[in-house]
């Protein structure tokens, strides 16, 4: 009788998670999105830095790569979807890369978030890793769908590769006619895709969320979480100038 009883509950868990939750599941909440593939959520007790499992988007806050073609749609669509929802936090076999950031395949309500990346166009299937690759064929599967009708990253050539997104194919002829009327996803309107952001937002030992400009006395030696194209973008996201 007790083991059948095991049998049904891990049959349970199961079951519940591939078919998501609901909000009464949730266990933590997005408090920032960084950028398509990572976000700080509030997370037992804590902020932890999420690290989506098995997908990637383009590049728009890399502190050493220009902003990529479709990235700051995907931030921008992570942003509508996840900022200040309560999600639930599904973990696979490994919990933290070597950042310290927790890999996770997050729910918001009955759908994954990292398989709306996937169906929207706006991530390829990536770093799969075992023993962290539950989910990985049906992700194959979506990104197939994807690929097909030419959706997102997928509209232009050669762009989207096994090995990251190839930025060299933007500007190829091949790709400048398949990308002359490139089907969207569903987002709202981004920036620029061919400007880099230049200003740096950091977070000091303090909390304190401030903001260096090219050419400012500690520009160089600062690490960027985060990067942006304007002061005004820097000030409304909550950073403030530094002094010198």
């Amino acid at each position: 009788m007790y083991l059948i009883l095991l049998v049904i509950l891990a049959t349970l868990a199961g079951c519940s998670a591939t078919t998501g939750t609901d909000s009464s599941d949730a266990n933590a909440k997005v408090v920032k999105v960084v950028d398509g593939d990572t976000l700080d959520v509030e997370f037992n007790g804590k902020k932890e830095r999420i690290r989506l499992l098995l997908v990637d988007t383009p590049e728009t806050v890399h502190p050493s790569k220009p902003v990529e073609p479709f990235g700051p749609e995907a931030s921008a669509f992570a942003k509508k979807t996840l900022t200040d929802q309560p999600v639930r936090v599904e973990l696979d076999v490994s919990e933290r890369d070597k950042y310290g950031r927790l890999l996770a395949y997050i729910w918001i309500g009955d759908k994954m978030f990292n398989e709306m990346l996937l169906e929207q166009g706006l991530a390829r299937v990536a770093y799969v890793y075992p023993p962290n690759v539950k989910y990985v064929d049906q992700f194959r599967e979506i990104q197939k769908k994807a690929q097909q009708a030419e959706l997102g990253i997928w509209s232009i050539e050669n762009y989207a590769t096994d090995k990251g997104f190839n930025d060299s194919a933007v500007s190829t002829p091949a790709s400048k006619s398949q990308n002359k009327n490139p089907k969207q996803p569903s987002t709202s309107p981004s920036k620029d895709s061919s400007k880099k952001p230049t200003i740096k937002g950091n977070i000091n030992r303090k909390g304190e969320k401030i903001y260096h400009v090219p050419g400012g006395a500690s520009y160089e030696s600062t690490k960027a979480e985060e990067m942006f194209y304007t002061e005004a973008e820097a000030e409304k996201a909550g950073y403030r100038k530094a002094k010198r």
